[in-house]
């Protein structure tokens, strides 16, 4: 058994928003997780994010409808970010200086509970040697 898969935040919001090359990829990835063919997780953080996006973006309902949709499907799921996540985004930063400080986070939760795959449209965990990713983008091509 290979464990579970993490769920980046772009593919909920992808899977939900506007026409988008890689919406339908992000839509049958949801698919999966919801029969139970794919063994997925998520963080804390993964939430928080769809709702700064949305909120950011001045589509406040619509992130709130993402974050229940997503919260909902991925109950019993949703992985914490802990004080041992944090401490280890921070010494991730000094080798992974293309990742964002959210996706920093993800990697360590991933790091701490031994995810080693993750599905999102973000290229720049291909940097990451131990982490193997599923390109929403190579999927929906």
């Amino acid at each position: 058994m290979t464990g579970p898969v993490f769920i980046d935040t772009n593919v909920p919001m992808y899977a939900a928003g506007r026409p988008h090359p890689c919406r339908e990829a992000a839509r049958d990835t949801i698919r999966g997780i919801v029969s139970g063919h794919i063994d997925a997780v998520t963080d804390s953080e993964v939430l928080q994010e769809i709702l700064y996006r949305y909120f950011a973006i001045g589509e406040r309902a619509t992130g709130l409808a993402v974050f229940d949709s997503f919260a909902a499907i991925m109950k019993d799921r949703v992985l914490p970010v802990t004080e041992a996540d944090a401490i280890l985004a921070r010494q991730f930063a000094d080798s992974f200086s293309n990742l964002s400080p959210r996706d920093l986070i993800h990697l360590a939760v991933m790091k701490n509970h031994g995810i080693t795959r993750i599905v999102t449209a973000d290229a720049a965990f291909d940097t990451v040697d131990w982490v193997r990713r599923s390109d929403l983008q190579a999927v929906a091509k």
